[in-house]
C-alpha cells in the first residue's frame, strides 16, 4: 500500500517556474530519497507534499487522505522535520515532546508512555529531563525527529536532518531512521550527504529545475545512465595472457592490462567474478588481488545534472 501520492505537482513564482509536474510514491516502510542540487525545487515539493503551500497544480494524498492548504484532515499522518530546528531550550526533552503531543490532541493516558518509546528510540532516554539548551547540535536534531514522529504519522518528512550535527549525532540520527522504515512508517529524506542516501534510501528521485530527471533502486539507476562495475585484478603471472583468456566473454565491456594488473568493465560484477577467477586458474595466471568498484549514485547524480549534488 502507497502512503504517499503525489501526481503533476506544479508551482510557479511569477516566471521562475520551481516545480513542473513532478510525481512519485511511497510505500509504508519505505524510505524515499529527494536529491537535487540547491534551487531544485526540494523545498518547495516537500512543501506542497506537507500542506504548507499551495501546489498550482496536481493532486497530493497521505493514507487516502488528500493534503492541501485547506485540508485539515490528513494533516494528522504527517510529521515533518524541518531544517531548522523547532524545540524550546528552556524546557528538557521530555517537557517538549509532552508539549507538543498536547498539540497533536495524544490523549493523557497515552502521552506519557508514547514519551518514553520516543524518547528511547531518538537515544535521549537518559538525557530526556535535561534541559535542551544544554543539548549539543546533534541532540537537539533527534529531539527534533522524536516531535515529528511523537504521533506516529504516517509520512515522516525529514528535511536534511544531519546538517551540522557531528559524526557521533549523525550516525545515531541515521540509525534512528532506519528503525522508522522496519517500523513501516513510510520516510520522504532530503540529504545533501550522498553516502545517506545510498545507506538509507529503498528508492532515490533525483530532481533539477523542477523535474524529476530519474527514478529508482540504485542499482536501476546506474543502469540507467549505462554505469558498469570495474574489477580490478592484480595478477601473478602474464596479465597479458589472462586478457586474450577472457576478451571472448560476453559480459566484459572492456579490459585492459598492465604489467602486474587487469581491469575489467562489466555489468554484474558479482555473477561474472567468479567465472573471471575460473578463467585466471586455467590460464595459469595467479591472482593476488581483487577489487570490485560499484558505480555510486553520485556519479550517477553528477551524469544526469551535470552538478555535484551540494553544489
Amino acid at each position: 500500500m502507497n502512503v504517499l501520492e503525489c501526481e503533476g505537482l506544479a508551482k510557479a513564482f511569477d516566471e521562475l517556474v520551481a516545480v513542473d509536474d513532478v510525481g512519485f510514491h511511497i510505500a509504508a516502510g519505505e524510505t524515499y530519497g529527494l536529491l537535487g542540487p540547491n534551487g531544485a525545487g526540494k523545498t518547495t515539493t516537500i512543501s506542497m507534499i506537507s500542506g504548507i503551500l499551495e501546489s498550482d497544480a496536481g493532486k497530493v494524498t497521505v493514507a487516502g487522505k488528500e493534503i492541501t492548504t485547506r485540508t485539515t484532515d490528513g494533516n494528522a499522518e504527517i510529521g515533518y522535520v524541518p531544517q531548522d530546528i523547532a524545540i524550546y531550550p528552556d524546557l528538557t526533552a521530555r517537557e517538549n515532546l509532552r508539549f507538543f503531543g498536547k498539540l497533536y490532541g495524544i490523549p493523557k493516558a497515552s502521552l506519557g508512555p508514547r514519551v518514553d518509546e520516543v524518547l528511547e528510540v531518538i537515544g535521549l532516554s537518559d538525557r530526556g529531563d535535561d534541559r535542551t539548551e544544554e543539548y549539543s547540535g546533534g541532540m537537539k536534531r533527534r529531539l527534533n525527529i522524536g516531535i515529528g514522529l511523537l504521533h506516529e504519522p504516517s509520512l515522516l518528512i525529514l528535511d536534511e536532518p544531519t546538517v551540522g550535527v557531528d559524526p557521533q549525532s549523525r550516525n545515531s540520527i541515521l540509525e534512528s531512521v532506519e528503525l522508522l522504515g522496519q517500523s513501516g512508517t513510510a520516510v520522504l529524506y532530503t540529504t545533501h550527504y550522498m553516502e545517506e542516501a545510498e545507506r538509507l534510501c529503498d528508492r532515490v528521485a533525483i530532481i533539477d529545475g523542477g523535474k524529476i530527471r530519474a527514478e529508482g533502486t540504485r542499482r536501476e539507476l546506474v543502469e540507467l545512465v549505462g554505469q558498469r562495475d570495474t574489477i580490478n585484478l592484480g595478477v601473478i603471472g602474464s596479465a597479458y595472457r589472462l586478457v586474450e583468456a577472457l576478451e571472448s566473454m560476453p559480459e566484459i565491456h572492456k579490459i585492459t592490462a598492465a604489467d602486474a594488473s587487469v581491469e575489467i568493465l562489466v555489468d554484474g560484477a558479482s555473477s561474472v567474478l567468479p567465472r573471471i577467477l575460473e578463467v585466471a586458474q586455467q590460464s595459469e595466471v595467479g591472482v593476488s588481488g581483487v577489487e570490485v568498484v560499484e558505480p555510486n549514485l553520485e556519479s550517477v547524480f553528477l551524469h544526469l545534472t551535470g552538478k555535484a549534488l551540494r553544489d
